[in-house]
């Protein structure tokens, strides 16, 4: 698949591992110019060697610096002042009971899940905005619409992604910058393995058991009923950032509607079962896809 991302700068935060890193695999294999992230050298230069193994020719740079402080955001920035495409993936989550959650959890969870995602956008959209091109990805979660009970406040911060992307991408329209959002079911990332692993030990079952009964009783409206391979929400993923895909979605809407009116409503939701997705396009280019 040509996407026509040669040339262009990606920026994946939280990228040595799950969605982060195969994000940035499937960028790198398009051509872009990756900068992979994470906290520490080590894991930033094992992923790197990983997708540099995989795609020959790969361009990518590592930086490691810790998204989720200012500190580290001010870091990074002075290593990677521009991009063309950035990708806010950065995250993290606890499970606990409401009534003992500090207001310190409350507030790393924040600033590490929203704030890093701000910051890093706020810096790097004027520069899209002077290239008329450029494109910002929230990695939400379902939990932004089905608040999971055991952690409240992790399903505060994607909720919060959800707004902050669509109140972005409200305010660029028009503009050749497109802000999505993207609300991922329970993935198999590296962090959700290792606690499915420990819940199930607790339990003295095996971790298939374990997810057939989370599922059943937890996420009982999941039509896949299984965690998901990062690597398949790659490709959905992937044509966010496609030229060929915006000029088709602006010319199929542009039969359907009078785009000289700029306050139309966007379109009912279109439904893919078969895949467990909703695409929600949004006029003047921005669209939100959502999973579930």
């Amino acid at each position: 698949m040509n996407l026509e991302l040669k040339g262009k700068t990606a920026v994946v935060s939280g990228s040595t591992a799950g969605i982060g890193f195969a994000i940035a695999a499937a960028l790198a294999a398009e051509g872009a110019q990756v900068v992979i992230n994470g906290r520490t050298q080590a894991r930033v230069n094992s992923a790197t060697e990983q997708i540099a193994k995989r795609f020959v020719g790969a361009q990518l740079r590592g930086v490691a610096a810790d998204l989720g402080t200012l500190a580290g955001v001010e870091a990074f920035l002075k290593q990677i002042p521009e991009t063309d495409i950035l990708v806010n993936n950065l995250g993290i989550f606890e499970t606990k009971p409401f009534l003992e959650i500090p207001d310190s959890d409350w507030l790393r969870l924040f600033e590490v899940n929203v704030l890093s995602g701000v910051r890093l956008s706020r810096h790097y959209l004027p520069g899209m905005l002077k290239k008329k091109w450029g494109r910002i990805i929230f990695i939400s979660s379902e939990s932004a619409q089905h608040i999971p009970a055991e952690m409240i406040h992790y399903g505060m911060t994607k909720t919060a992604q959800v707004a902050i992307a669509r109140g972005m991408a409200e305010s660029v329209a028009g503009t050749g910058v497109t802000v999505n959002s993207i609300l991922a079911g329970p993935t198999a990332s590296e962090g959700a393995v290792r606690f499915v692993e420990g819940l199930a030990k607790q339990r003295s079952i095996s971790t298939t058991e374990f997810e057939k009964q989370f599922f059943a009783t937890v996420r009982p409206t999941s039509l896949l009923k299984e965690l998901l391979d990062g690597l398949a929400l790659r490709h959905l993923f992937i044509q966010n950032f496609s030229r060929q895909r915006r000029q088709f979605r602006i010319a199929r809407e542009s039969q359907r509607h009078d785009l000289s009116d700029s306050k139309l409503a966007a379109p009912r939701p279109q439904i893919h079962r078969q895949h467990a997705i909703i695409t929600q396009p949004l006029l003047e280019p921005n669209d939100a896809v959502l999973h579930r």
